[in-house]
C-alpha cells in the first residue's frame, strides 16, 4: 500500500511496511540547482513533530544554517541526501513507547546559497504526507519482523558497545530477562527484557502473543515445530504449558543441537520437558534427514486447530535479537489445519523422511484465496527430488522472467545447491531489471557503481569493524548469522507482485532432507512490507560494505561527510545509472 502527494516541486510516495515507512522523492530536474537534500519532518498522531536524524552532516555545520535547538545531525541541520528513506519508529526517537497509528511526514527539499552554504528551510517547499504506522495486519494475516540491527548506529544508541545478551557467567537454560544487563551511553540501566524486546520488533510481539493466548485461555494447547531452542521466556512458557498437559513438540536433534558428552540447550529442555510434562503433553527429537528446520507454533482447541505461526525465526536468542528474521501469522482455521496435518504426519512418522514423503500430505501444493487470506500457496518438505526440482525451478522461472524488480534476502549464496542460488548470482548482470540482494555469504559482492545499472548484492555477515566518524564504534556479539530470511519480491509495486519465504533455504538439498515450508504468496500489499524489509538491510549494509574497515588499528578514514553541492543528486536523473532506476521506481 502506498499513498502519494506533490506540489508544484516536489513529489512524495510513502509505503507502508510491518510497523515502517519508505519516504520515496521525485523532484523536478529543473529544480537541482543548488540542491542540498531533503529535511523530513514526523509527527505521530496529535504528538509533537520530531525532525528525523541523519548521521551524516556538514563537515562544518557552523557554516550552514542551523537550528540551534536540534543536533547537527538533524535533518534540518543536516539534509538527507538520497531519493528515498526509510523510517523505523523507536529507532531514534519515541524510546520504548511506540506510537502506532497515523502519522504526518513534512518533507522539505533544502538549497544551497550562492555560497554553497545550507539555506534557511523555507516550509511553503514542504509537502505533508499522511500515513499509518503500525505493524501489518491484512484479513487473516499478520506479518511479523525481527529489527535485526545489532550492527547498527540505533543498537549502540540505545544499548552501547559492550551489550550482552545472557548473563555472561549465567550457563542455565533459562534466566531472569528483567536482569539489568547493562548501561547505555548516558548511563541509564536496561535490562535483557529491554533488549529483547527492541531487537525482536514485531517478531518477537507475535511469539509471544501466541503464548500468551495459549497460557491464558484453558481450552487452548500449542503444537510446536523447533529448530533453535534457547530464548529463556519462550522456554519457560513451553515447560509452564508441559506441566499442564497443552504441549507438544517436535525438536530437531541434529549434532548442532544434541550432545551427549555435552548437553546442549535443547538436550537441556528435553530433559526439564520430560521431568515437568504430564499426559497429553509429549516432546519428540527428530531430524528428518539432516534437519528438522521448521518453525512453527500451532494453537488448537479441543484438538483442532485455528491459528498457526511460522516463518524464518527460530525460536532462540540469536533467532529472535540477532538475526534478520520473518514471521507470518494465519488466524484462519483451514491454514492451521493443514500445518497441523503436517505435524501430526512428522510425529507419526518420527520425523523419518521416507515415510514422509510416501504419506499422503507430501509433495503437494496447498492453494489458498479468499476468506480474507492471499492468493498463496504452501509446500511442505522434505520432498522427493522431482517434487523440489518443480518447486525450485518455478521460482526461477519467475525471478529470470522478472521486467521490473527483484529483491531478496537469502541467508547462503556460497554452498547452496540447486537452481535458485545461480539465478540470485547472476540476477545482478541484467540490467532491465531493477535488483538488490543480500545473504550472509561474502564472495561475489557487487555494490553501487556510478554510471551503471548494475544490480547491488551485498554481505550481513557479522565482523568486528569500526566505520568512519561520525559513526561511533559498535556493539560485537558476533552470534550466528545476520541475515538469516529466506525470501524473494519479485516484480514490487506491481499488479502481478509476488513474495517466496517461510524457512526453506531454498536449496535442492534441503527441500529434500530438510523438515520445512515454503510460502508463496501473490499480493502487492504483502510484496511490499517484504521489499521495504531487504530494501533496509541492502541499503544499511551497503554503506557498511562500502566504507567500512577491519579493526585492526584505532586510526580510520577521515569522516564522512555530506556534499556542499548538488553533485550527489545527478546520478538519480542519469538514465544510465542505477541510482535514476531507483527512484523511477519508487517515484
Amino acid at each position: 500500500m502506498f499513498v502519494s502527494e506533490k506540489n508544484d516541486t516536489l513529489g512524495v510516495k510513502a509505503y507502508q511496511g510491518d510497523a515502517k515507512t519508505l519516504l520515496a522523492f521525485d523532484l523536478n530536474k529543473t529544480n537541482l540547482d543548488k540542491f542540498a537534500g531533503f529535511t523530513i519532518a514526523c509527527k505521530p498522531g496529535s504528538t509533537s513533530a520530531y525532525y528525523l536524524y541523519n548521521k551524516l552532516q556538514f563537515a562544518n555545520p557552523e557554516d550552514h544554517a542551523q537550528n540551534k535547538n536540534e543536533p547537527a545531525y538533524s535533518s534540518i541541520n543536516a539534509p538527507i541526501q538520497k531519493f528515498r528513506w526509510l523510517h523505523v519508529p523507536g529507532a531514534f526517537h519515541q524510546g520504548d513507547s511506540v506510537f502506532f497509528g497515523r502519522y504526518t511526514y513534512t518533507i522539505t527539499p533544502r538549497y544551497f546559497d550562492e555560497n554553497n552554504k545550507l539555506d534557511i528551510i523555507d516550509p511553503k517547499l514542504g509537502v505533508d504526507i499522511m500515513i499509518d504506522v503500525k505493524p501489518f495486519v491484512k484479513g487473516k494475516l499478520s506479518l511479523g519482523f525481527t529489527r535485526g540491527f545489532v550492527q547498527s548506529q540505533a543498537f549502540e544508541s540505545h544499548f552501547g558497545k559492550k551489550a550482552i545478551l545472557r548473563p555472561a557467567k549465567n550457563k542455565d537454560l533459562v534466566f531472569d530477562t528483567n536482569l539489568i544487563a547493562g548501561k547505555n551511553n548516558d548511563g541509564d540501566e536496561y535490562s535483557f527484557k529491554d533488549e529483547f524486546t527492541w531487537s525482536g520488533f514485531t517478531a518477537r510481539e507475535q511469539i509471544f502473543s501466541i503464548l500468551k493466548e495459549v497460557s491464558k485461555t484453558k481450552g487452548l494447547s500449542l503444537d510446536v515445530f523447533a529448530y533453535d531452542l534457547n530464548e529463556p521466556d519462550i522456554v519457560q512458557a513451553l515447560l509452564s504449558l508441559a506441566k499442564q498437559g497443552r504441549v507438544r513438540v517436535l525438536l530437531d536433534n541434529a549434532t548442532l543441537h544434541h550432545s551427549t558428552s555435552t548437553p546442549k540447550p535443547e538436550d537441556l529442555f528435553e530433559k526439564e520437558f520430560n521431568k515437568v510434562a504430564k499426559k497429553p503433553a509429549q516432546i519428540q527429537r527428530g531430524k528428518f534427514t539432516r534437519f528438522q528446520h521448521n518453525k512453527v507454533c500451532i494453537v488448537k482447541s479441543k484438538d483442532k486447530a485455528i491459528k498457526v505461526l511460522m516463518g524464518s525465526t527460530n525460536f532462540s536468542i540469536t533467532g529472535i535479537y540477532v538475526n534478520s528474521n520473518h514471521v507470518f501469522v494465519f488466524d484462519n482455521a483451514k491454514v492451521a489445519g493443514i500445518y497441523s496435518d503436517i505435524f501430526n504426519e512428522a510425529w507419526q512418522d518420527k520425523m523419518n523422511s521416507n515415510k514422509f514423503k510416501s504419506s499422503d500430505v507430501a509433495d503437494k501444493v496447498y492453494p489458498f484465496n479468499g476468506g480474507g487470506l492471499p492468493d498463496m500457496r504452501i509446500t511442505f518438505a522434505p520432498h522427493n527430488e522431482p517434487f523440489a526440482n518443480t518447486t525450485l525451478n518455478a521460482l526461477v522461472a519467475r525471478v529470470k522472467q522478472e521486467k521490473s524488480s527483484v529483491i531478496f534476502a537469502v541467508m547462503e549464496l556460497d554452498k547452496s545447491g540447486g537452481p535458485v542460488v545461480p539465478a540470485l548470482k547472476a540476477l545482478h548482470k541484467n540490467n532491465k531489471v531493477f535488483s538488490m540482494g543480500i545473504s550472509d555469504s561474502t564472495t561475489d559482492l557487487f555494490l553501487y557503481k556510478p554510471n551503471s545499472k548494475t544490480g547491488i548484492k551485498v554481505t550481513g555477515k557479522s565482523s568486528k569493524v569500526l566505520l568512519p566518524p561520525p559513526f561511533n564504534e559498535e556493539a560485537s556479539i558476533g552470534l550466528g548469522h545476520q541475515i538469516h530470511h529466506k525470501f524473494i519480491v519479485c516484480g514490487f509495486n506491481t499488479p502481478d507482485a509476488v513474495v517466496w519465504g517461510g524457512s526453506s533455504n531454498l536449496a535442492l538439498l534441503g527441500e529434500q532432507q530438510n523438515g520445512d515450508n515454503l510460502l508463496e504468496i501473490h499480493d502487492t500489499d504483502i510484496a511490499t512490507v517484504f521489499a521495504l524489509e531487504g530494501m533496509a538491510l541492502v541499503d544499511h549494509f551497503h554503506f557498511r560494505n562500502a566504507n567500512m574497515e577491519k579493526a585492526k588499528t584505532s586510526k580510520v578514514k577521515k569522516s564522512l561527510t555530506l556534499y556542499e553541492n548538488n553533485k550527489w543528486a545527478l546520478s538519480y536523473y542519469n538514465p544510465k545509472d542505477l541510482h535514476f532506476v531507483d527512484r523511477m521506481l519508487f517515484k
